[in-house]
């Protein structure tokens, strides 16, 4: 998994006090867990943007000012309610032989022939929960939808996951094509014409001709 690169400062104090200085100043209070004890940092709110405001998923390299350097992945993030400045920023800490779970984004491959003639793609999740050790963590999970036609649908069972673990139900849907609704009202105009086509068909031959003697 590619890996983003935060630059901080070790923090001696951490009350309000001192954790509104680093704000008013542009930098973002974080923590980081899963050693022996929780390290507490600063860094630019700038370094976070290519970690969270995108769609994919990285791990983050920590670098302080002294020289330590920590692999590690983000737990949690706050944002102020009103302006959407980033708050604060929990990570932990990886282990080269110690799994972690994320959420790694699901990258939809080719074009579905279902699709192609009216049916309408159904994903109901953008990212699926994966355990794996840091090294086989995934950019993403590859759902080929190439071969799916109406009434077709990807489990979880049949994605293939190499040297991870993806943590939901065999049966979970992944990806689905289904008949959209104007393909179903399309039809059932269809049927209706084809009905009324048919009864009036029908009324003209059992008509009997103006004139004509009824049958005894």
């Amino acid at each position: 998994m590619k890996s983003i690169t935060i630059k901080g400062s070790k923090r001696e104090s951490v009350g309000k006090v001192a954790t509104k200085a680093l704000r008013n100043a542009g930098k973002v209070p974080c923590v980081l867990y899963g050693g022996d004890q929780a390290m507490h940092f600063s860094a630019d709110e700038l370094s976070f943007s290519k970690l969270v405001y995108t769609p994919n998923v990285y791990t983050a390299s920590i670098e302080l000012e002294n020289g330590d350097k920590f692999k590690a992945i983000l737990k949690e993030i706050q944002f102020h309610p009103v302006s959407d400045k980033i708050l604060h920023v929990d990570f932990y800490q990886l282990s080269e032989d110690k799994e972690v779970t994320m959420d790694i984004p699901i990258r939809l491959i080719g074009s579905s022939p279902g699709v192609m003639v009216g049916g309408n793609l159904r994903n109901p999740f953008r990212t699926l929960r994966v355990r794996a050790i840091p090294a086989n963590l995934p950019d993403y999970i590859k759902t080929d939808i190439s071969e799916l036609n109406i009434g077709d649908k990807t489990l979880v069972s049949d994605l293939a996951t190499g040297d991870f673990k993806i943590l939901h139900p065999d049966n979970t849907v992944v990806v689905q094509v289904r008949v959209s609704r104007l393909a179903v009202a399309a039809e059932d105009e269809d049927d209706e014409d084809e009905t009324e086509g048919a009864e009036g068909e029908g009324g003209d031959a059992a008509a009997p001709a103006e004139g004509a003697p009824a049958a005894e």
